[in-house]
C-alpha cells in the first residue's frame, strides 16, 4: 500500500486542479489557495514562466502595456476611441499565453489601460480620469472585453479576466483617506455620495462583465477594488456582483511611506517593525498593524457570504532594499495563508525596474552591472540565496 503525505496530497489536489483549468472548468482552479506573482515585464520570455513554476508559482498577473505596440496603446489601439482589437498586438499576447501554457502556469489578463483610462506611465505621468467621468468610456471598455473575452474564452492558460488594474475613481474628487489602520467609514461616506455617478465602480464592473458574458459564460472574473485597489474599499459596496464567477481583489503596499522606492531613495528612514506615518498619526507598525489594515476584506466577504477563494491579494510587496522589507514580507504572506485567500506577490523578475526583484536580495546592483546596461549589453541579473527570496519561498511552501 502506497502512503501520502498531507503535502503529497495537498500537490495532487492542486495537480488535479490545474488539470481541471485545462480542460476548461476554470472556476475550478480558483476552488483551492493559489500562490503567484505578477509578470509585468518590458520584454516578456518563456523562460521566466519556467522559472516561476520552478519557484512554486501556481498563476500569474500578466500586463502586457509594457510591451512595444502595433498602435499608440498596445491591443486597444487607442485608449481615446476604441475601434476593435489590434491583430498584430493580440497575436503577441496569444504567444505569450502560449509559454505560460507550456510552463502549466494559469495566466490572468490584467490591462493597466482601458478606454479613458491610459495607464499614467503611458500617458505622460498624468493621470487619465476620462473613464470616471464620462459613460461613453464604459461602453468602449465593455466592447473591448467582450472583443477580448471571445478571443481568450477558450485559450487553456487563461484562469480569469482582470477587468483593470487599481482603478481610482476616487481621484480627484476630495476623497478622504483612512485615518488609521482598519478605518472605512471615508470610503463608505464616498460611495454613498458618488453611487449612480460614472465613478460607480460596481456599476461599471457590472456593465463590463454583462458585456463579457454575452461571449463567454465561464471563464472567471477578478475585480479590483477602488482607490487603487485598497483593500478598506469593498466595505462600501453594499452586495457583491450579481455575476458568481468573480474574484475579488485588493492590492497591499501599505504603509506605503514604509514600502515605496522613495523610502530607500529619499532616506526617508523608515523601517520595518517601526513607526511610521499613516493617516492622521505615526503609527507603530508590526504584525497586528498589518493585521488590522486587511481585517475589513475579510468582514466585508464573511457579510456578503463569500468563501476565502474568491478573494484575491492581487499585488504586494516592497522595495527590496527598505530596512526590513523580509520581515513585512513574512507577515503579510503570514496573514493570507492564515486567511486561505489567493495571492500573488509584485514581482517576478520585472526587467524595467529591479526594486521588487526578491531574488537580488537588498543589495545593489553594483556599477559593473550599470556599465554593462550602458553598452547595451544584457547582463546575467545576480541572483543568490538572501533573506528576502527565503521569505517568499517559505510563503509559497507554507
Amino acid at each position: 500500500m502506497k502512503f501520502v503525505t498531507k503535502a503529497g496530497l495537498a500537490l495532487a489536489m492542486m495537480v488535479a486542479l490545474t488539470g481541471a483549468t485545462m480542460a476548461g472548468d476554470t472556476m475550478a482552479f480558483w476552488d483551492q489557495q493559489q500562490k503567484g506573482t505578477n509578470f509585468f515585464s518590458v520584454k516578456p520570455l518563456a523562460e521566466r514562466f519556467v522559472d516561476a513554476k520552478a519557484a512554486g508559482v501556481t498563476w500569474g498577473r500578466l500586463a502586457y502595456d509594457k510591451w512595444p505596440a502595433s498602435e499608440r496603446d498596445f491591443l486597444i489601439g487607442s485608449a481615446s476611441n476604441y475601434q476593435g482589437l489590434v491583430e498584430p498586438d493580440m497575436a503577441r499576447l496569444e504567444e505569450v499565453l502560449g509559454w505560460a501554457h507550456d510552463a502549466d502556469i494559469g495566466m490572468v489578463i490584467a490591462p493597466l489601460t482601458l478606454p479613458g483610462a491610459r495607464w499614467q506611465q503611458n500617458n505622460d505621468g498624468q493621470f487619465d480620469n476620462r473613464l470616471w467621468e464620462d459613460k461613453k468610456y464604459w461602453q468602449q471598455s465593455a466592447d473591448f472585453w467582450r472583443d477580448l473575452a471571445a478571443r481568450l474564452k477558450d485559450n487553456p492558460a487563461v484562469v480569469a479576466y482582470n477587468i483593470v488594474n487599481e482603478p481610482a475613481p476616487e481621484r480627484g474628487t476630495g476623497a478622504a483617506e483612512a485615518t488609521s489602520p482598519g478605518d472605512t467609514a471615508s470610503y463608505i461616506a464616498w460611495y454613498d455620495e458618488h453611487k449612480g455617478t460614472a465613478r460607480d465602480l460596481p456599476a461599471f464592473y457590472e456593465m463590463v462583465i454583462a458585456a463579457i458574458r454575452s461571449v463567454d459564460p465561464d471563464t472567471p472574473i477578478m475585480v479590483d477594488s477602488g482607490w487603487y485597489a485598497n483593500a478598506g474599499t469593498f466595505s462600501s459596496w453594499e452586495t457583491p456582483l450579481s455575476d458568481p464567477k468573480v474574484l475579488y481583489a485588493f492590492h497591499m503596499y501599505e504603509p506605503y511611506n514604509f514600502t515605496a522606492g522613495k523610502n530607500f531613495r529619499e532616506q526617508k528612514g523608515y523601517v520595518y517593525p517601526g513607526v511610521v506615518p499613516y493617516g492622521d498619526a505615526d503609527v507603530e507598525w508590526s504584525a497586528g498593524t498589518v493585521d488590522a489594515f486587511l481585517q475589513p476584506v475579510y468582514d466585508w466577504a464573511d457579510k456578503q457570504g463569500l468563501p476565502p477563494t474568491r478573494i484575491v491579494a492581487g499585488e504586494f510587496g516592497c522595495m527590496r532594499r527598505n530596512e526590513g522589507c523580509a520581515e513585512y514580507l513574512t507577515d503579510v504572506m503570514a496573514n493570507f495563508n492564515r486567511h486561505d485567500i489567493h495571492w500573488a506577490f509584485y514581482s517576478f523578475r520585472e526587467d524595467e525596474y529591479d526594486g521588487f526583484d526578491y531574488e537580488l536580495g537588498s543589495d545593489a546592483l553594483g556599477w559593473k552591472y550599470w556599465e554593462a546596461v550602458d553598452k547595451g549589453e544584457t547582463p546575467v541579473m545576480p541572483y543568490k540565496a538572501n533573506p528576502l527570496w527565503d521569505a517568499i519561498q517559505a510563503g509559497l511552501r507554507e
